[in-house]
């Protein structure tokens, strides 16, 4: 398949058409997104992004298309831990939840923006310099070792909301305390101030940045095809907002993700330091000759990229933590329904919510003490959220069997803290 201007500029007009969609069509009014809204599009932009990839089988282009595919697929794995970043910036910031996706799409529009910059300079550097394989390689075997490391020690990614570049933003510039909305900036005591909105996206700008760093030395060790990396990580953002709200805490449970990222990124630089050596031009390495190695080919890479992948998440949610995150996460999301039933809701309706609530606050209480300590967000024995609806329930006399449960709960949660 021959890659024309023309052929770029359609592919620009689509991705920014996607775009401006997006930021018509959905964000313009604030809201969270339904299940149903956020399964929908999410398929509409996976399907985009999986049809697009037959064009080059279409022009019998078998090896652009595997690449491209494995692109996609190498760039959708680092969008989604990009994301889980991008949500604990959120949650540092304290944004509402109606006004998240609006953040969530900033944050895509301007990793596309910062990586297409990254992609195009990789491009220049390649075409003049094939020994930069070695240095892509190098980054990547560092990325990976420090994310390992940060996760072997339990590091947390909450500083990301306090970077640089919010530090000199809040230093230099007058910022309220509170949200005005999404405005970005609003009102106070007469004087034009920035609202923590505009914090927030300086915050996922800055992290942008750092993101880029990985991910554009990965996929330039699947293709060296300027287009083909562009393609694959525009369309591996385009729908990643409302893949966040189809996923929904299913994020959180993945909690052996950023190992099997670690995986991938040490396999493809160890994949590029070895295309290096075959194409070798430094003196200090064989007298400036190539090295006879092994190079690991695209179809292999697809293969190893999906397969961890796969692994991760199946160990993630067979794990122990990844089961007991899953227990305490339903045991507040129904209790938290629970709190927000209608007053005047049938009996029945309540009877089955607090029923579900029941269940899986009993299951709550299974879990080993070292999870709870670990991963509950509160000093007491159990979160705010789960005692708030119990208390509601000892005050219920309509709901199936209001004491039980709901009087151990607080009784054994003690005073409020």
């Amino acid at each position: 398949m021959e890659i024309t201007g023309l052929t770029w500029g359609l592919t620009i007009a689509l991705i920014v058409g996607l775009l401006a969609f997006d930021y018509f069509a959905h964000v313009r009014k604030a809201h969270t997104p339904t299940i149903r809204e956020a399964a929908v599009w999410s398929g509409v932009y996976i399907g985009i992004a999986l049809l697009f990839g037959l064009v080059f089988f279409a022009f019998g282009d078998t090896q652009h298309a595997v690449e491209y595919y494995t692109g996609y697929i190498l760039e959708k794995a680092l969008s989604v831990d990009n994301l889980f970043v991008f949500l604990v910036i959120m949650a540092s910031f304290r944004v509402p939840r109606d006004y998240q996706q609006k953040v969530l799409l900033f944050g895509i529009t301007f990793a596309l923006i910062s990586r297409t910059v990254f992609i195009l300079l990789g491009a220049a550097v390649i075409s003049v310099w094939s020994d930069v394989f070695y240095l892509f390689g190098i980054v990547l075997l560092i990325v990976a070792g420090n994310q390992l490391k940060g996760e072997l020690a339990g590091d947390s990614a909450e500083d990301e909301a306090d970077n640089v570049m919010v530090r000199l933003a809040k230093r230099f510039l007058p910022a309220s305390d509170s949200f005005d909305g999404d405005r970005l900036f609003t009102v106070e005591n007469g004087k034009k101030v920035m609202t923590p909105m505009l914090l927030v996206m300086v915050a996922i700008g800055a992290t942008d940045i750092l993101f880029a760093f990985d991910s554009i030395p990965a996929i330039f060790g699947v293709t060296q095809e300027a287009y083909i990396v562009f393609t694959a990580t525009a369309f591996s953002l385009m729908g990643l907002r409302q893949l966040y709200f189809l996923i929904d805490g299913l994020l959180d449970r993945l909690v052996y993700l950023s190992y099997g990222l670690s995986a991938i990124l040490a396999f493809i630089g160890v994949k590029l330091i070895l295309h290096a050596l075959h194409e070798n031009n430094l003196s200090f390495i064989n007298d400036g000759q190539n090295v006879s190695v092994v190079e690991i080919p695209t179809v292999l890479s697809l293969i190893v990229v999906v397969g961890i992948l796969v692994l991760t998440v199946l160990v993630s949610l067979a794990s122990p933590k990844g089961q007991a995150l899953r227990t305490l996460q339903n045991a507040e999301k129904f209790s938290h329904r629970f709190t927000q039933l209608d007053p005047q809701a049938p009996l029945e309706e309540r009877r089955a919510a607090a029923e579900r609530m029941d269940t899986w606050t009993a299951k709550a209480e299974q879990v080993d003490q070292k999870w709870r300590d670990k991963l509950l967000d509160h000093k007491d024995r159990y979160s705010q959220i789960i005692r708030t609806a119990h208390e509601t329930r000892l005050s219920d006399p309509d709901s199936a069997d209001p004491r039980g449960v709901s009087e151990a709960i607080v009784r054994q949660a003690g005073p409020r803290v």
